[in-house]
């Protein structure tokens, strides 16, 4: 990854991320003094009185009610630099239990969402079960970051269960399975579980072909031209999804990547696009994701 290619992408967080997004580029190019602990800072700004996460930490989530997919971003951020301390993760635990379902899952997102600017294809799931996507990145992150709360055990639970009966998927919770997989300490449950989950992405949840985005349909639910790349299922060497592809389709997934970066520096958004903002809001953050996987494959692939 070239120097041009950093500097174009910061230069373009530093002129439209928010906090969260220009402390996040900040660790990620070891460009600040603080590091780690101003993305804390700035992730805990978000958080609401309950001891939720809310006021758009995550960019399709608005208002200042607290949602469990609000809440999985903040914990994902934390994780991704390693702030995610024992105090913290038992506050999440906390305001996750508030809202756990008899199964032991959270849904993604509570009824409270209707009141707020949300896109309009969204809507609170039922609230009598959990959600995989929410409740499996949170516990997956939250353990392995070596929190300890009652919540996880119930969670992890349901998390297994979901995962064992698991028929068919979609990338957003595929993301969310590989991060409760990383950090499963059964790791022959895990590895198997990997297996299944990683023929159901190769079965046409990801583009193998960047050259030819239209010559497969995105899955299911997904907006027209919304692929998902190799390096999305992997976005580093050592991740659960790493052993799915070979080195040829990395390869060719992480070439795309970086040819995705546009003439002003940062990444596309490739999800619908439900209010004139959106694109200002959520793509600092999908710059510097893109950084972060092309920097973590960069001599590997």
């Amino acid at each position: 990854m070239s120097a041009d290619v950093e500097a174009r992408a910061a230069r373009f967080v530093w002129r439209t991320g928010g906090l969260v997004d220009q402390r996040r580029m900040e660790a990620c190019l070891g460009a600040g003094s603080a590091g780690a602990g101003s993305v804390r800072a700035a992730v805990l700004a978000h958080r609401t009185g309950d001891g939720g996460f809310a006021y758009g930490i995550e960019p399709d989530v608005k208002g200042p009610e607290a949602q469990p997919l609000s809440a999985m971003g903040a914990v994902e951020v934390l994780a991704e630099v390693g702030a995610l301390d024992a105090a913290t993760g038992a506050g999440v635990c906390g305001w996750m239990a508030r809202w756990t379902a008899a199964d032991g899952g959270v849904p993604d997102l509570l009824a409270s969402i209707a009141a707020y600017p949300h896109p309009p294809w969204v809507q609170a799931p039922p609230q009598d079960r959990g959600g995989l996507l929410t409740t499996a990145r949170t516990a997956g992150l939250l353990r392995g970051a070596g929190v300890v709360h009652p919540w996880l055990e119930g969670a992890v639970a349901f998390c297994r269960d979901r995962i064992d009966a698991l028929a068919a998927s979609h990338p957003y919770e595929v993301f969310s399975i590989a991060a409760f997989l990383a950090s499963e300490p059964d790791r022959a449950w895990a590895e198997a579980a990997a297996e299944r989950v990683g023929a159901m992405v190769r079965a046409g949840l990801v583009l193998l072909d960047p050259s030819d985005p239209g010559g497969q349909e995105p899955p299911p639910g997904y907006a027209p031209g919304e692929h998902h790349l190799a390096c999305d299922f992997a976005p580093a060497p050592g991740s659960v999804g790493a052993v799915w592809f070979t080195g040829a389709e990395m390869t060719a997934a992480l070439d795309a990547r970086a040819a995705e970066q546009e003439a002003d520096g940062g990444w596309p958004i490739h999800y619908r696009r439900w209010h004139p903002g959106i694109e200002q809001q959520a793509r600092p953050g999908y710059t510097v994701k893109a950084v972060r996987t092309l920097r973590a494959w960069d001599g590997h692939a």
